[in-house]
């Protein structure tokens, strides 16, 4: 049985985390799964937008009590290639040219809230719950942290990495977490209208704002002004721009 099931046959690409017996738990072969699901993806020419789901109950609860086991007994080396792959899940989000969506209902919890957040765009029910739990067993929500910290301030970060607690989808939404809440009734019809939107605006157009906004990160004013300059440019240069600017001129 697959660990990621693949929707296709449309501008919208829906990955489906398969895992419901296990709430969706990440482990190696999911993660695999996820990643060739992704990549699979930012090459098809006609996806206009990603959304990764779960199965069942929940979005994704975090590792897999399988991982945790690993983990225990392996060296640092070990642990230091382990972590590696979902990092790699987690910038392989980022490198993707479609905008990638988070659809979230039940619990995204620790690994699981840190897929989440990852995503360019989260929309959820308004009775999901998201944290990050790992504090209570001694673990650190490390690369979730790179993550979160772009999202919000330090104060907050700090609490919501140290603390350990549930927090819900009207407190996601707060904080900028969220985008979007829903009910849970029709969420799925829902997830595909939201991301349908992108299938009636210039995919190069989208794909290159994703690009610039982290490129970005990191860069001081002046350089951040100076990419712009430089995808302004390169966006002129595309077939979609060119139409575009044509049908608005005849207008």
């Amino acid at each position: 049985m697959s660990n990621v099931l693949i929707a296709e046959g449309s501008p919208i690409c829906v990955l489906t985390l398969n895992r419901p017996e296990k709430r969706n738990a990440l482990n190696d072969d999911l993660i695999v799964e996820l990643k060739d699901a992704l990549r699979a993806a930012d090459a098809d020419e006609s996806v206009r937008a990603i959304i990764i789901r779960g199965a069942g109950k929940d979005f994704c609860s975090g590792a897999d009590l399988s991982s945790i086991q690993k983990i225990a007994g392996a060296t640092y080396e070990e642990n230091v290639e382990d972590a590696r792959q979902l990092a790699e899940l987690f910038e392989l989000i980022r490198k993707v040219r479609q905008p990638v969506i988070a659809a979230v209902h039940g619990r995204a919890l620790a690994g699981g809230c840190g897929l989440a957040t990852a995503c360019d765009l989260v929309i959820a029910t308004r009775t999901a719950r998201f944290g990050y739990p790992e504090v209570k067993i001694g673990f650190v929500p490390a690369m979730v942290a790179a993550i979160l910290r772009r999202n919000l301030g330090e104060k907050k970060s700090f609490e919501l990495l140290t603390r350990g607690f549930e927090y819900s989808a009207e407190d996601a939404e707060r904080l900028g977490l969220v985008n979007a809440l829903y009910h849970e009734d029709g969420f799925s019809d829902v997830v595909v209208e939201y991301a349908s939107a992108y299938a009636s605006l210039s995919g190069s157009a989208v794909q290159m704002t994703k690009q610039l906004l982290y490129e970005i990160d990191g860069h001081d004013y002046a350089d951040a002004i100076e990419k712009g300059v430089e995808a302004n440019a390169r966006v002129r240069m595309t077939e979609d721009c060119r139409n575009g600017m044509t049908k608005f001129l005849a207008t």
